[in-house]
């Protein structure tokens, strides 16, 4: 599919010469020391930290798959969308732990409150499942969107995708990733946003729409006899999701480390969060506005996947595909440069300079850029395997982030806020459940050949296996912490609530005023209404 004219063309040639510009001017500017390039020497501002936040969350998978589930299924994914508050949850009750252990990843911290173990399982689980996971399906569905969208095919667009992030992910480390991204995300936003509005105006407004979609397509709380989105199961294993995504994993948290200061961090988080709104309706919206339009016969879907392609090539003149095209770009482009800097990252400061303390700043910079190398080669090795893969296994890694967050998530949480939970509690808690986890994903790719109790184990709702492997974890956590030692208080000083001294807790106090508070209750308020919106008390019922 063709969409672009040359004028588009010349959009998105404007727009790659304005990543040029911003990556070239971040090597200018970059030391050959770690901290400025892995965390962009940390001194980013509220603007730059929330921004690069919301382009490494959004990829091609919101841009156009969020649509296509919109179009088929409804409203009800708009629950993951929505976790603006658990961004929230990062800045106010995370985020003054993280910058006062100055750490640069989160497998530091936890060997910071536990142990060297628990650094060490969270650094090679991390990486595995980027690679296998945040690489390879980043690299694979960005170049079906490209190649589908933009008229490449399908090996041109991966090898271009590939190289030219993994270029400047390399030479300009963090700075440049995190200023791209602040251009990447406003680009993405703006030209869905007009997509949305000119949508809804050929449509004939929202009232048009509301009415011209199926009540059960608008409910956001299907019925506990849905089989695959029953409103208990996603309302509550998608806040297990989200703690773990948002709160405790490198590839979002390390955009918060890049901040000068805890009060610039925070107030990224509350940026963050309002751009975090924005998804539900730029992204799920038009895909109800696709299904709308179809029915009144003004365009054809191929399939649900094409609704935001569609629109696109229907509604928008020339010049507008071309910024369009950008937003799809920014937002391939931003989550890939996420990926391979965080696990440069982590293999650079949690594995080789464990092994090399001695190491000098300038050749850990060296060892940061070789391995984000070797990620973008083995994003590009695993591209022959990603393109024959079949639908099913694709449908399964979308729920294996169900599976990994419940242990990581507990140790996490619990950590924080009791200082009684110890390292051997974390580390049964962490290889307990990345077991039981595995052991889902490894059944449920074989299911057809089971029965009894091992189907029953492979075919549960993958929403009510999460929250089950969850309260495990907890009571796990918990278990093995209180029949093994208490830690030292000492040694987790600053690391707990109940740990950290008077003068740190005001310190942190001092970071924020009453602006921030109602700027984040804003927020929580905007959520709840558009929950009670799209529910059965609201237009749904």
């Amino acid at each position: 599919m063709e969409l672009l004219s040359s004028l588009d063309w010349a959009v998105v040639a404007v727009y790659f010469i304005a990543i040029g510009g911003i990556a070239i001017w971040s090597m200018k500017r970059k030391k050959e020391t770690t901290q400025e390039y892995f965390l962009a020497g940390r001194n980013v501002g509220w603007f730059v930290v929330g921004a690069s936040i919301l382009a490494s969350n959004v990829g091609s998978e919101h841009v156009v798959g969020l649509s296509g589930t919109a179009a088929e299924s409804g409203l009800v994914m708009g629950h993951y969308e929505l976790h603006s508050w658990i961004v929230l949850l990062l800045g106010w009750v995370f985020i003054p732990f993280y910058v006062r252990s100055g750490v640069f990843t989160m497998p530091e911290f936890l060997e910071r409150r536990y142990n060297s173990s628990a650094r060490w399982f969270l650094s090679v689980i991390s990486l595995l499942s980027y690679v296998l996971t945040k690489v390879s399906v980043t690299v694979y569905a960005g170049a079906v969107v490209i190649a589908s969208f933009m008229g490449f095919d399908f090996w041109t667009s991966a090898m271009v995708l590939v190289v030219l992030t993994g270029l400047y992910t390399v030479l300009g480390g963090m700075r440049a990733v995190v200023y791209t991204e602040s251009l990447q995300a406003v680009l993405l936003i703006a030209g869905s946003l007009i997509l949305t509005i000119i949508g809804l105006h050929e449509l004939g407004g929202w009232d048009a729409m509301i009415s011209a979609t199926p009540k059960a397509k608008l409910n956001m709380f299907p019925p506990l006899s849905d089989p695959d989105f029953p409103w208990a199961g996603i309302l509550f294993a998608s806040p297990i999701v989200g703690l773990w995504y948002w709160c405790t994993d490198q590839y979002i948290v390390q955009r918060c480390l890049t901040a000068r200061d805890e009060q610039q961090a925070r107030r990224g988080t509350i940026f963050a969060a309002y751009l975090k709104l924005f998804p539900f309706f730029i992204f799920l919206i038009p895909g109800l506005i696709a299904t709308a339009l179809t029915a009144q016969g003004k365009i054809e879907l191929a399939s649900a996947d094409s609704a935001f392609p569609t629109l696109v090539k229907t509604l928008l003149p020339n010049g507008l595909r071309g910024l369009i095209a950008g937003g799809l770009l920014a937002a391939l482009m931003s989550s890939l440069a996420s990926v391979f800097n965080s696990c440069s990252t982590l293999f650079t400061m949690d594995i080789y300079k464990k092994m090399r303390p001695e190491t000098p700043e300038k050749n850990l910079v060296t060892v940061g850029r070789i391995a984000t190398a070797v990620v973008v080669g083995l994003g590009i090795l695993w591209i022959p395997l990603m393109s024959g893969i079949s639908g099913v296994l694709y449908k399964y890694l979308q729920s294996v982030q169900s599976y990994l967050a419940p242990p990581i998530a507990a140790v996490f949480l619990l950590g924080i806020f009791s200082k009684r939970i110890n390292a051997h509690g974390a580390m049964a808690t962490l290889v307990a459940g990345a077991l039981i986890g595995g052991l889902r994903i490894f059944l449920e790719l074989n299911k057809e050949s089971l029965s009894g109790f091992l189907y029953q184990f492979a075919t549960l709702n993958f929403l009510y296996f999460c929250i089950a492997l969850f309260v495990f974890c907890i009571l796990l956590l918990v278990g093995v912490s209180l029949l093994t030692e208490k830690p030292a208080e000492e040694r987790i000083k600053g690391l707990t609530f109940a740990t950290t001294v008077l003068e740190d807790r005001e310190k942190s106090r001092a970071t924020w005023n009453a602006k921030d508070v109602v700027l984040s209750l804003i927020v929580v308020l905007i959520i709840i209404s558009v929950f009670v919106y799209f529910s059965p008390l609201g237009v749904a019922g």
